[in-house]
């Protein structure tokens, strides 16, 4: 019981990073209108950074006899259908002035912190040491993508407040993950070799075919400019974590 305390303490401390959004509610509208984009293409970044040089490393490492791939396409190719179901709902009438990329975000991170939830219960279950770490390291992580799924949810048409709820609604998947992770963790292997690449899938679909198109719409050289550091800054975060984290 004393693993299972350690997991969910962990796992809620990490919950509330998604309230790092909250500096934004002393900015204006104008001024924080003018950052958006650079949060999108932070949140971007993280994403492509996440999948790339988290998730399927550790996936192919975790894969054994399987294909990873085989899942990071799957995970692709459903997100694409919800997408297009959601585009659906909103638009079937033939306009369509709403973006669905921000309920894309929130599926996709809720299937992330889900996921973390169960590598910090495996960390912990194997020893506490081993367990801080890997919460630590998904704390670090969490930070540039937790800031950068705010501006996501704000650019697609949430409040700022409506916005820092549901980021922390999403968030406690990562409880939920942990707490799961606990009590199935003699077939926790089995499972996060699938969640792992699928939630790559997930990320990478997010970020080409949702922000990165929202980046590419600034057609100012300067400001063009800004928001492609930015995601290579995302990305360049995601790398020194492994670097920082790595065992």
């Amino acid at each position: 019981m004393i693993t299972l305390g350690y997991i969910i303490l962990s796992t809620f401390l990490i919950a509330f990073i998604a309230f790092i959004g909250i500096f934004t509610l002393s900015l204006k509208d104008k001024v924080l209108n003018k950052i958006l984009l650079i949060l999108v293409s932070l949140s971007a970044g993280a994403l492509i950074g996440s999948a790339f040089i988290h998730l399927l490393p550790e996936s192919i490492e975790k894969s054994g006899d399987t294909n990873p791939f085989i899942y990071v396409l799957i995970g692709f190719i459903l997100f694409f259908v919800i997408e297009k179901v959601l585009h659906w709902r909103h638009c079937h009438e033939g306009k369509c002035d709403v973006h669905t990329f921000h309920y894309m975000n929130l599926i996709g991170d809720s299937i992330h912190n889900f996921i973390d939830g169960l590598i910090i219960a495996a960390g912990f279950i194997i020893s506490i040491p081993l367990g801080l770490t890997t919460a630590i390291a998904i704390a670090a992580h969490e930070i540039p993508q937790e800031i950068g799924d705010f501006g996501v949810l704000v650019y697609g048409g949430f409040n700022k407040k409506k916005a820092l709820v549901l980021n922390f609604i999403v968030a406690l998947a990562i409880v939920m993950g942990g707490v799961v992770g606990y009590f199935v963790s003699q077939n926790l292997d089995q499972a996060v070799v699938f969640l792992i690449p699928f939630a790559a899938g997930g990320f990478i679909y997010i970020a080409a075919t949702d922000l990165i198109p929202e980046i590419k719409k600034e057609i100012n050289i300067y400001k063009s400019m800004a928001t492609m550091l930015v995601f290579i800054c995302g990305i360049l975060i995601m790398w020194l974590i492994k670097m920082l984290f790595s065992h």
